[in-house]
């Protein structure tokens, strides 16, 4: 299946998880709002100055030289005076404006003496003055629901006084990792054993995205064992993830398991690296519906880039994201070429350079993780297409993938 037409065929089939609940806003970052957020004030609440200056009337200081008693002083946080003709109020960044004042003369265009200031511009009214609601007005929508809330958005609740946010449970994932030629940081290698990288990998991907995980390790590679896991992990979680064994060799396990306990809704995808993707459902015990399923490859490579590709949006759709989930592509200059393309839609691992370029890693096996971290992010590269130096290729940043 085309990469286009797996994604749009994933996210057609996410359903928002249900259960809602109120978190402290501090406490609220990464999590989706499950309800319009609606401002109970103007912001500012009342005009105010954008500068350290002086309030004025403007026809006052028409001369661009005009010369003023400095009637008082209005710090923010303080309410000053009605401002009376002929005079200027020494001002601050924030504070109020005072009634009879319409603009604001910055300091540095100002020379005091005294009680008096010396006005050496002629300003315009409503200059440097914010005016009451002209960011946020009462009753306006500021955060709708499908929001996924990130430090500006909790900033912005915050200026309203939202102390509280109404948000999406965490969404629970269960993950677990098949091949008896797994072993773990500080075991001793056997022969013909490898670490088991992607565990760490997925791991920190779903606490990028604040899933609740349930990790169930290493399982034996067998089909009463893959089956046994995929069950327990139906019954207390919304997703079941899942690293090796989607392939078609006689020790692969995955789509024979998930078949059995449930269904395969899509299997492989035209995509390098990470062809041996799958999509299902498990079904749980209880007969109260289903868990979805995601089968990613093996190698270490191809289980990140789905996982980014594939697994992310899909995440986000079921946390309740309603906006885009799929990151916008940044048209690059190539600073290499790539004489021989696939006939899959190929991610290319690439870096910016000090030119604003982009440099290829020297070696896109799918085992080899060193790319990953080497590399800025991923280019898009279309089916058979090849890449000559100088070509704008699309760039999707790590950055925009991970979170």
């Amino acid at each position: 299946m085309p990469v286009r037409a797996a994604l749009d065929f994933l996210l057609a089939a996410a359903r928002v998880v249900d259960g809602v609940e109120e978190v402290d806003t501090l406490a609220a970052n990464g999590r989706v709002l499950a309800v319009d957020q609606v401002s109970g004030l103007n912001v500012p609440s009342a005009d105010n100055t954008q500068m350290d200056g002086y309030a004025v009337r403007s026809h006052d200081c028409a001369s661009g030289a005009a010369t003023l008693r400095i009637a008082q002083r209005i710090p923010a946080g303080t309410v000053g005076l009605p401002l009376e003709p002929g005079t200027a109020a020494r001002i601050f960044t924030g504070a109020l404006i005072p009634a009879g004042a319409d603009a604001v003369v910055m300091q540095e265009q100002c020379e005091a003496d005294g009680d008096q200031v010396t006005v050496k511009h002629a300003p315009q009214p409503g200059e440097w003055i914010r005016r009451a609601g002209e960011d946020i007005v009462a009753g306006a929508v500021i955060l709708p629901a499908g929001t996924r809330l990130r430090s500006q958005e909790l900033g912005l609740a915050s200026s309203v006084g939202l102390a509280r946010l109404p948000v999406r449970r965490r969404l629970r994932v269960a993950v677990f990792f098949t091949g008896d030629e797994l072993a773990m940081p500080g075991e001793a290698l056997k022969p013909g054993a490898i670490y088991n990288s992607n565990r760490f990998t997925l791991r920190g991907l779903l606490e990028n995205l604040g899933c609740d995980i349930a990790d169930y390790g290493i399982v034996p590679d067998s089909l009463e064992a893959t089956r046994d896991t995929l069950r327990a992990a139906a019954a207390r979680h919304d997703l079941i993830i899942t690293s090796g064994g989607v392939s078609v060799g006689e020790e692969d396990h995955i789509k024979p398991a998930v078949e059995a306990e449930g269904r395969l809704n899509m299997w492989q995808i035209a995509v390098k690296p990470g062809k041996p993707l799958a999509f299902g459902e498990v079904r749980r015990a209880d007969g109260n519906g289903h868990a979805f399923f995601l089968g990613l490859p093996g190698n270490p490579v191809s289980s990140f880039i789905t996982f980014l590709l594939f697994v992310r949006p899909f995440l986000l759709r079921l946390q309740g994201v309603t906006g885009a989930v799929e990151p916008r592509t940044i048209p690059l200059r190539a600073d290499f070429d790539w004489a021989k393309p696939d006939r899959r839609n190929e991610f290319l691992r690439a870096r910016i350079n000090d030119a604003g370029g982009l440099d290829l890693f020297p070696n896109q096996g799918s085992g080899v993780l060193t790319s990953t971290v080497w590399a800025d992010g991923l280019i898009d590269n279309p089916p058979g297409q090849a890449i000559a130096r100088g070509d704008i290729v699309r760039f999707i940043p790590f950055s925009a993938l991970q979170y």
